[in-house]
């Protein structure tokens, strides 16, 4: 596990801290001293543990910061006293004075206290330089438990919100995936200014290799025809199994005309060549293909561009199956055939 430290606080605080630290080979040290580009590195490259100079400038408003962030406040922060007139004041007040600092700095964001031994004394003996170290040490330690156990959990939901966005049988993206994928991908060519196309295609005639072959042949029909169509996609391209037989591919940075092209070439590629079931069956299928491309007007969710989609692939199997139908070429007919009627 490649744990990482910041050290808010000056070189010569650095020098004060267990060689552990200050010599480490099993983890990074970062040392900054200035509170603003202590919180932009943070923000960008978030660290396993914080170890906080009480005396630097911002100390205490870096500590807070870090727990008002949900995303950072899993962060193990460290801050270790060393103004002198608190390290003098804890000698003149006794312990009930030194359990209300600590109370006042855990409240206000920090996940460990630590006296650091005044400066300018050199009678110390070898046990309390040692004691000190150690509880510095210690509380090391539990730190890097904590980043061990939030990566441990950040690999956790990883892994589960992979097999809930992940149709089991395909192994494509599901229609959960697509509903957090899609409007993604829309904000994402309108803040570009590209544009942006899909297609929902549907296996013709899939019931009747249901109903002659069984299912799990059909079930196997499917893998395999996931299995031509991923491999012939370009890598922009990102396919789901939207149900059943039907699939949407989502098509960045690709123009109306484009998205034909690339649904003729899934046409013909599933159309040329049939399916090896089994040694014994071998099957020939075609699939029938919309395609639609983005509006200024389309919702952010995508639900009208997935309406005009289907309704191109509602068009291309009820006029014969096996062919691909755009949305230009679909308004221009629906527009003849109003022109007529009227």
């Amino acid at each position: 596990m490649n744990i990482s430290i910041l050290v808010f606080g000056s070189q010569k605080f650095l020098t004060t801290l267990p060689d552990q630290i200050r010599y480490a080979t099993a983890f990074s040290v970062e040392v900054i001293a200035n509170l603003d580009q202590a919180v932009s590195h943070i923000t960008m490259t978030p660290p396993d543990i914080i170890v906080v100079q009480a005396s630097l400038d911002g100390s205490m408003e870096l500590c807070s910061w870090l727990k008002d962030q949900p995303k950072l406040s899993w962060i193990y922060c460290i801050l270790l006293e060393d103004r002198s007139q608190q390290i003098i004041d804890r000698g003149k007040y006794g312990w009930e004075w030194e359990l209300e600092m600590t109370s006042s700095a855990l409240k206000q964001g920090a996940d460990a206290y630590i006296w650091q031994l005044p400066e300018g004394k050199t009678d110390y003996t070898l046990a309390e330089l040692t004691a000190n170290q150690r509880l510095i040490l210690a509380q090391l330690t539990v730190g890097l438990r904590k980043a061990k156990k939030y990566r441990d959990l950040i690999r956790t939901n990883d892994l589960l919100s992979a097999i809930a966005l992940a149709d089991s049988l395909t192994e494509l993206n599901n229609r959960r995936a697509l509903e957090w994928d899609l409007p993604r991908q829309i904000q994402k060519a309108r803040e570009q200014s590209l544009p942006f196309s899909l297609i929902i295609l549907d296996v013709d005639f899939f019931k009747k290799v249901n109903d002659t072959y069984g299912h799990l042949v059909g079930d196997r029909l499917l893998q395999l025809l996931c299995i031509r169509v991923r491999h012939n996609l370009r890598f922009q391209d990102t396919p789901f199994r939207y149900g059943g037989e039907e699939f949407v591919i989502l098509l960045a940075n690709t123009t109306g005309e484009e998205a034909s092209i690339v649904a003729r070439r899934l046409n013909r590629i599933v159309s040329e060549q049939p399916f090896a079931i089994n040694n014994q069956h071998t099957i020939n299928i075609t699939i029938s293909l919309g395609t639609a491309s983005l509006q200024s007007d389309d919702d952010e969710q995508g639900i009208s561009l997935l309406h005009r989609a289907d309704q191109c692939l509602l068009e291309a199997k009820a006029t014969g199956r096996n062919k691909v139908i755009g949305w230009d070429h679909l308004s221009h007919v629906q527009y003849l055939k109003a022109a007529a009627s009227s």
